[in-house]
Order: structure tokens, then C-alpha cells, then sequence
């Protein structure tokens, strides 16, 4: 209970300073909602050409846009210090951290909240009530707890995604812009039902970086259409979990790299 008061006093601090200036707030979260609703405005042109794609209409496909995106700002919002570590190993004040008695988790994952994630974040929820309205789902208990386990399960799958990166760091020293791809480019392929790719782009993120269990199992589900694949409804509704299982494997890899950490000499 200490560190996680602690670590809710970090944020409180990084709030209050992005807090100093909120006009530049205000612009840059507005700017970044403009950016990502014009990448949903692409998707829309593709639909209003072809009408659908690969049997799903544009209200199934912003269901999983909604999904994915709502769950990426999250983990942006509150990774984002493992998003940019690199820059405290370049300087060699990751040693700082190790000085303190306090996880390094804790510390490098209060050392900065994002807030202005905040306009994709609301972007995303905005394409996922259009979608829910357009499909005129029925909202039940249960779809609420497998929609809300989705979004979950792929915050702790982004987030996990970042500790890998911020550990490889103790061995590039530099950021490695190759993990954009699995970040920012697995959004991309998550905003589109899986079923839709070739098998070796299926099975990478099914059982690599299970971006899959995490978004596809579970918006069937909601949506109470058949999986191609005959997974059944109990799989399909724990299958989030993927993602805790990924957060919980790179924090191990992480406390490896702690381990193995020599400094920079900076």
C-alpha cells in the first residue's frame, strides 16, 4: 500500500506539471484525436468503396478499431515512461533509480503519465458507441465484463510491449525503433478482424504477441458471430487474460535485465 501510495503521488506530480500549461494540453490532445479520427476516416473510404471486407461491415471493423485504440492510449498514457526509457539509460540516470528503496517498475512507470493520450483515447470510444449503435447490439452484463476484459488485456499486452523494448535498452543503450511494429503497427493489424490475414500473420499474433486473444476472441463474442476457427465462447471470453500472461513475462525479462545492467559510464 506504501509504494502504491507513492507511486499515485508520482502521478499527481506529473499531472499537476502537464496541468501548467493547458492551452498546449488542450491543442495537442484535440491534434492527436484529429489525427487517429482521420485514420478512421481512411477506413471508412475503403468501406464506402468496396462495401465490406472479407464479410465484415464497417460498423463490425469499428468495433475493433474502437477496442484497440481505446486500449493503446491507455497504455500509452500510463507506459509511457517505459516507452522512453532509453533516454534515462543514454543518460545514466536509470542508476538513481536503483539507489532508491523502490521497485524500478514503480519508478519508471510513475516518471510519466501522458495525458494528452486522452484524445485518442475518446476517439476510440467515440468509433466503438457509433459501432455498438450502428450493430444495435444488446447490452448485457456479460458483454460489458468481455469488453471491458479486452480493453484490459490489451493495455497489459501494450504495456508489456514497452517493458521489452525498455529492457533491450540495457544492451542497445539507444531506443530500437524495430518495436514500433509490434506497437504501433499491431494496432494496425488489430483494428481489422484477424481472420482477414495470411496463416503466418494469423499465428504471429495469436501465439507471438497474442494481440488476437486479446482483441479478436473477445469483440466475437460481443458481436455473437461464429469464429472461423470453432473457438468456443469460454475461450473466447477469458482469452484477454493473454495479455496479463505477456505483462507478467516481460516484467521477468525485465528484473533479467536489471540484473545484467552496467551502467553507461555517463
Amino acid at each position: 500500500m506504501n509504494a502504491l501510495a507513492l507511486y499515485f503521488k508520482m502521478i499527481k506530480m506529473s499531472v499537476q506539471s502537464q496541468m501548467q500549461y493547458r492551452a498546449s494540453f488542450i491543442m495537442m490532445s484535440f491534434g492527436l484525436g484529429i489525427v487517429v479520427f482521420v485514420e478512421f476516416l481512411a477506413i471508412w473510404i475503403l468501406f464506402d468503396r468496396f462495401g465490406h471486407l472479407g464479410g465484415w461491415s464497417l460498423p463490425e471493423v469499428g468495433l475493433f478499431y474502437g477496442v484497440i485504440h481505446a486500449s493503446f492510449a491507455l497504455a500509452e498514457g500510463v507506459g509511457r515512461g517505459f516507452d522512453i526509457f532509453h533516454r534515462q539509460v543514454l543518460r545514466g540516470d536509470f542508476d538513481r533509480l536503483l539507489l532508491r528503496p523502490r521497485s524500478t517498475v514503480l519508478q519508471v512507470l510513475g516518471s510519466d503519465l501522458q495525458l494528452m493520450r486522452i484524445g485518442r483515447l475518446v476517439q476510440g470510444l467515440a468509433v466503438l458507441v457509433w459501432s455498438a449503435g450502428a450493430l444495435g447490439i444488446e447490452w448485457t452484463l456479460f458483454r460489458v465484463i468481455v469488453l471491458m476484459l479486452s480493453v484490459g488485456g490489451g493495455v497489459m499486452l501494450f504495456i508489456g510491449l514497452m517493458v521489452f523494448q525498455a529492457t533491450l535498452s540495457f544492451w542497445s543503450v539507444q531506443g530500437l525503433e524495430f518495436m514500433n511494429s509490434f506497437t504501433n503497427g499491431g494496432v494496425v493489424v488489430a483494428q481489422y478482424p484477424l481472420s482477414i490475414y495470411r496463416g503466418w500473420l494469423r499465428n504471429f499474433f495469436l501465439y507471438i504477441i497474442p494481440l488476437g486473444c486479446v482483441n479478436y476472441f473477445p469483440v466475437l463474442l460481443v458481436l455473437g458471430r461464429e469464429d472461423v476457427w470453432g473457438s468456443p465462447a469460454w475461450f473466447q471470453a477469458l482469452s484477454p487474460l493473454a495479455g496479463v500472461v505477456f505483462m507478467l513475462v516481460a516484467l521477468r525479462f525485465w528484473h533479467f535485465g536489471v540484473g545484467r545492467y552496467e551502467s553507461t559510464g555517463s
